[in-house]
């Protein structure tokens, strides 16, 4: 990091926080509470944390790094820091003051709905990289002083949350991006740790009932304890037949057993959509770091090769031995599903998988994680971009459920076999385009993966992908069949 910008971003925060010091102040006539300056604080420090993620994860690369080759599932770094700029511009200043745009030239091409996605790679359309740090760096400074100055209402303070954590959204995808083409691991990686716990065989033992699933539709609490995206609301009660689902997730063991049984060469353990994707070419260059197409039909998963004598896997921009105690990762809901075919059982429904997460059964006390309402710490998950999937499948026992199931937030996003759907009584929120797009032609996973921020998730949260994609941290965890949910494989 520059000298000049880590003194301008701590400046910038001290001068914001000075703001919101003081047990009282008096702010537009009205006396701030220790409760409100307490949230500032923490949202000031936050908003702080997501602006310095997202600088290092551009500031670390070269200006040649910077441009990324295409690929319809990235989007160019500095693209994606200015188009976060723009949605705070839109949903805090916009929306609560009508500011006009900082460039008003420029807001169609921020706008993910107004510029294809080709169009985003165009050099003469945007800005480069000074300019562009220029603008993000005015509008983070822009909200830290709104933050710090004015009162914190809660329609303030839902439209704060919303846009940091929209940012984060955009912090997994720059996180994606590097894997996609290669590029160096992000700032904050940390290696693999010593083998901590012993493993975790067999499955855990679901109970049948009536289940609460989701977040409050309408709440008192819904820019604090009840925040949540309109994808996840209104909550509804449902019945869940009694069930048995692998306590730890599918892992590069498991699934290379699939791979050298043929699975790959098999038609009859996959679907009708399954034989499509897999007899499609995929172009592989970007995989290999090769200048020239390679075209070839999937044989295993994406990030895998065969190289002298030995599996091996692609972390960022190196290759290493296969993992094989750590979950499988980067596979597509097909193979998920021919995986499942295979082994003689199923991936869960979204609402069976959040009552192994959750266990919100009726009368008890609402859970948002799978240990209780604490936000998720290093000791329960594995998240922010720190391990990157690499530790073993029966790793991190501070985050079990209820029922005994490990890691179901973090290390990779879980396929369900549920379309994403909106729920009964579903109602558009402030940003439209949330979860709309998806509805219908999407599967719902779950739990969030490696790169997803600490601050984002819950257990109640649906991520919605394309049943095709293999380069997001998608991986997951299988269920009995239910002539054998006998509590064990």
């Amino acid at each position: 990091m520059k000298g000049d910008e880590r003194e301008h971003r701590e400046r910038s925060l001290y001068q914001a926080l000075c703001y919101a010091e003081g047990e009282k102040r008096v702010i537009d006539g009205a006396d701030m509470t220790q409760s409100e300056q307490a949230q500032k604080t923490e949202l000031l420090a936050e908003l702080e944390a997501t602006r310095q993620r997202t600088f290092e994860l551009v500031d670390s690369l070269s200006d040649e790094q910077l441009e990324v080759p295409y690929h319809p599932g990235v989007n160019p770094p500095l693209w994606e820091m200015g188009h976060a700029s723009f949605f705070y511009e839109v949903f805090v200043f916009n929306l609560l003051d009508g500011t006009p745009s900082y460039d008003p030239s420029m807001d169609d091409l921020w706008d993910s709905f107004h510029i294809d996605h080709g169009d985003r790679w165009s050099r003469k359309l945007f800005p480069g990289r000074e300019q562009t740090l220029q603008y993000f760096n005015t509008i983070y400074d822009r909200v830290a002083s709104r933050i710090a100055q004015q009162p914190l209402t809660d329609e303030a303070l839902y439209l704060y949350r919303y846009a940091i954590y929209h940012q984060h959204m955009h912090i997994e995808s720059m996180t994606w991006c590097r894997q996609t083409v290669a590029l160096p691991a992000p700032p904050g990686i940390v290696g693999a740790l010593p083998e901590r716990v012993e493993p975790l065989p067999g499955d855990a033992l679901i109970p049948g009932g009536r289940y609460q699933v989701g977040m409050p539709g309408e709440s008192d609490c819904y820019a604090t304890t009840d925040f949540a995206f309109d994808g996840e609301k209104p909550r509804f009660e449902t019945t869940v037949e009694p069930f048995a689902i692998s306590r730890h997730l599918v892992s590069n063991r498991d699934f290379l057993a699939f791979v050298e049984d043929d699975g790959y060469r098999r038609p009859e353990l996959w679907s009708f959509g399954g034989r499509k994707w897999l007899s499609t070419e995929t172009d592989t260059a970007l995989v290999h770091g090769s200048s020239q197409p390679m075209l070839r039909e999937p044989r295993h998963p994406l990030y895998w090769r065969w190289h002298e004598g030995e599996w091996q896997e692609r972390v960022f921009d190196r290759w290493q031995a296969l993992n094989l105690d750590a979950p499988v990762v980067h596979v597509s809901y097909w193979e998920a599903e021919a995986y499942c075919q295979w082994a003689g059982r199923r991936l869960p429904t979204e609402v069976e998988w959040e009552a192994a997460a959750l266990g919100n059964r009726i009368g008890e006390d609402f859970r948002r994680f799978p240990w209780g309402n604490e936000r998720p710490t290093p000791d329960h998950a594995d998240l922010d971009a720190t391990h990157m999937a690499q530790q073993p499948v029966w790793d991190y026992p501070a985050g079990d459920s209820r029922s005994g199931c490990r890691q179901m937030i973090g290390s990779v996003w879980e396929w369900t076999s549920s379309q994403f759907l909106p729920y009964d009584g579903f109602r558009v929120d402030m940003y439209p385009f949330m979860s709309t797009l998806q509805f219908g032609d999407h599967k719902v996973t779950r739990g969030g993966g490696c790169a997803t921020s600490s601050c984002l998730i819950r257990g109640t949260y649906r991520q919605a992908y394309l049943p095709l994609r293999n380069d997001v941290y998608t991986g997951f965890r299988t269920c009995a069949l239910s002539d054998s949910a006998s509590g064990t494989r």
